[in-house]
């Protein structure tokens, strides 16, 4: 191995966001080698009877992105101090998924949902979040139940989970474009949230909200971390 000595997290997580691939760096012009591709299926009806809704998402990008096994092959061969996505030459590789939801009307006042998503977690992730797979449910209730027409509450539950060459690649130190510690003890990320938002006064709604999050960022060495919140909405 490199005798040389990687500069602190702090320091290099600052460069990635700055120079990382996912970050601006080069771009690929020809559509015929770099895009996205996009198809989306609905059924307008629910998976135990007619009120609901079932949709199926399938995609696949083709861009500029780093190879987790790749970044893992050139640490080990002493070229880089820690796995580096962004250690590569301009080349298009593909990443794709699929996505199911469904929604389904269990009473007028109750609405239950679901959701399962992945991906095949070898190209290194560009926006919103590093997850390769996730599955979530939950539940909202009107508040006609509770003799409270304009009121609403529910509860929700989700558990993300990366790819076994991507928590690898965490595990050795690399950097994702949020993700990376350089100690990573991979586990489940799990979520729960409960929320209520109740009617104050002519288009004045209040909502209290209770998040908590057990392995942040698939690490069991962090959390559990719970949050609270209180949102206002006002209609005129």
């Amino acid at each position: 191995m490199s005798e040389y000595q990687s500069p602190p997290w702090g320091a290099r997580f600052a460069e990635a966001l700055e120079t990382g691939p996912q970050n601006g760096g080069p771009l690929v012009w020809n559509l015929r080698r770099a895009n996205t591709s996009n198809g989306e299926f609905e059924l307008h009806r629910g998976p135990i009877t007619k009120g609901g809704i079932i949709r199926l998402l399938a995609w696949v990008n083709h861009a500029n992105m780093g190879v987790y096994k790749t970044a893992i092959q050139r640490y080990y061969a002493g070229l880089t101090p820690a796995p580096d996505l962004s250690a590569h030459p301009l080349q298009v590789t593909a990443k794709y998924g699929f996505g199911v939801n469904f929604e389904q009307v269990v009473t007028p006042a109750i609405t239950a949902y679901g959701r399962f998503g992945w991906n095949n977690g070898q190209t290194e992730s560009w926006s919103f979040t590093e997850i390769d797979q996730t599955v979530s449910g939950g539940l909202g209730f009107a508040g006609s139940e509770w003799k409270r027409t304009e009121d609403r509450a529910g509860a929700a539950f989700a558990s993300n989970g990366t790819s076994n060459v991507h928590a690898r690649y965490l595990e050795l130190g690399g950097l994702g474009f949020v993700l990376g510690d350089g100690g990573l003890n991979y586990g489940l990320e799990n979520l729960f949230e409960m929320y209520y938002t109740a009617h104050v006064w002519h288009g004045l709604y209040t909502g209290p909200d209770l998040q908590g999050i057990f392995n942040p960022g698939f690490n069991r060495a962090r959390g559990p971390v719970f949050v609270t919140s209180l949102r206002a909405h006002v209609e005129f």
